[in-house]
């Protein structure tokens, strides 16, 4: 029996390529040009909807590169149409969007083992078929979600992605920033000491709602115009507009809360900041979602004491998207814990960007090929940067209830070192020079990522997993 692979984006065509170079075969299905999305601009394989980079190669200092390096380890179709597609970007890897999405679907038309069927899968996937990988990313098909939603046992799928920015823990100033829950209060697994606060005085505060009312925001794509806001997940820019005062009486509210380095002045305002994954290794900045434009958040947000030097593992943004509440409801290899026949990848199962969905995809056909052989399925390890994000995605995120009405602390997110475990680093140089500053950042990136390339080539070489070129 053949395993079907729904939806013919990065992450499918990623699956099945992987499959079928596996010796299996595989029947790829693409609703597109049967059936339209309001993104797509052509029927091929693997169009890049939005950007045309693949971000950072650098392999040892970026976790984006080092996922490229994974890729290409296991003979990765996507980075091998990528690499022959590419266009000048600097360190990044960009590539012609048109050359590469041919080449995908060529490869993916002429392989053997692989047969593309043109229809929408309309509904839960039939029951004989045994093995199915749902890769149909953010615009699945109204019919399909509510398929999905009727049998996971989940009240919605996430329809409107509301995203507030992470920060990398390490670049928080603790000099001035303190750990407190509101009211010292302890909840279920906290301490009384669960979030990181930053406090402004009312200068500072009057400041930063001069920023964030003058900030340039992106606009909404023209197929997301009409989603509306929801008053639970409103962009912060928003919330100021509606009052200079409206900030420091929701998510910026300072009641309950003792500047532990000046406990005899009262903040004004203050900005929270909660644990995001289980390491410990980023924060998420509570209430903070936001259009803002990139470059108008980090200097904004820089602006509150204690994150001046602020590295960001992910900058916030609020959009259309559907994505599982993956932790709850996928096991550790992806398969729907309701019907695990079903395994998805890419985009729906909670990751950000083109590699990240393609790795998914990637790990999806293999877990596949190793359970239709009777193989133990073993995931890469955690240390590596496809078994980071496998981790964020099946279980190292941090999910409890904000409160009624309002959405799971599962948000999707891109590869980043902040999903990693901590790593020993050199404090010295090879003269014995103490480390300081961006050279001591880059040792540690370093290390994290030598020991990631070890730890990947032996899960690798113990399941047997031969590196194989895409042609």
């Amino acid at each position: 029996m053949p395993i079907h692979v729904v939806g013919g984006g990065l992450a499918g065509s990623e699956a099945a390529w992987q499959i079928a170079q596996a010796g299996l075969e595989v029947v790829l299905h693409e609703m597109r040009p049967v059936r339209k999305t309001d993104a797509h601009q052509t029927d091929g394989l693997a169009e890049l909807v939005c950007s045309n980079s693949f971000r950072s190669d650098d392999s040892e200092q970026n976790a984006v590169g080092l996922i490229h390096h994974e890729l290409r380890q296991l003979g990765s179709l996507i980075m091998s149409a990528a690499d022959a597609n590419q266009v000048p970007a600097g360190s990044a890897l960009a590539v012609d969007r048109d050359g590469f999405s041919e080449a995908v679907t060529k490869a993916l038309e002429t392989h053997p083992n692989i047969t593309i069927d043109r229809k929408e899968v309309a509904g839960l996937p039939p029951q004989e078929w045994d093995h199915v990988i749902v890769a149909t990313g953010p615009l699945t098909s109204p019919a399909l979600s509510e398929a999905i939603l009727s049998r996971s046992g989940e009240d919605s799928l996430a329809f409107f992605d509301a995203i507030a920015p992470i920060v990398h823990f390490d670049s928080v100033d603790l000099s001035k920033a303190w750990f407190q829950s509101r009211y010292d209060k302890v909840g279920p697994g906290g301490t009384g000491k669960d979030y990181l606060n930053c406090p402004m005085d009312k200068d500072q505060y009057e400041a930063f709602i001069d920023a964030l009312l003058s900030g340039e925001t992106a606009d909404f794509k023209e197929w997301e115009a009409n989603t509306p806001y929801f008053d639970g997940c409103l962009p912060i820019e928003i919330m100021a507009s509606r009052g200079r005062e409206t900030l420091r009486h929701g998510p910026m509210k300072p009641m309950g809360l003792t500047n532990a380095h000046n406990p005899d002045v009262k903040a004004y305002a203050v900005v929270q900041l909660r644990q995001d994954n289980a390491l410990g290794t980023l924060y998420n900045m509570v209430g903070f979602q936001t259009k803002l434009k990139y470059g108008a958040q980090a200097d904004i947000f820089r602006m509150i004491p204690g994150l001046e030097n602020a590295q960001f593992a992910r900058l916030g943004g609020l959009h259309r998207n559907t994505f599982l509440n993956s932790p709850k409801v996928l096991d550790k290899t992806l398969r729907l814990k309701a019907d695990p026949r079903l395994r998805f990848a890419g985009q729906i199962t909670g990751c950000e960007g083109y590699v990240e969905s393609a790795s998914v995809g990637c790990i999806a056909g293999l877990f596949s090929v190793l359970e239709a052989r009777g193989q133990e399925v073993v995931s890469p390890p955690e240390t590596t940067a496809m078994g980071a994000l496998l981790g964020h995605i099946t279980e190292g995120h941090i999910s409890r209830d904000e409160g009624a009405g309002k959405p799971k602390s599962f948000q999707p997110m891109n590869v980043n070192f902040g999903l990693f475990p901590p790593v020993e680093a050199p404090n010295k140089d090879e003269d014995g020079k103490r480390l300081k500053g961006k050279d001591k950042a880059r040792a540690k990136k370093r290390a994290l990522t030598d020991r990631a390339k070890v730890d990947f080539a032996e899960w690798q070489a113990r399941l047997g997993l031969q590196k194989a070129a895409a042609e």
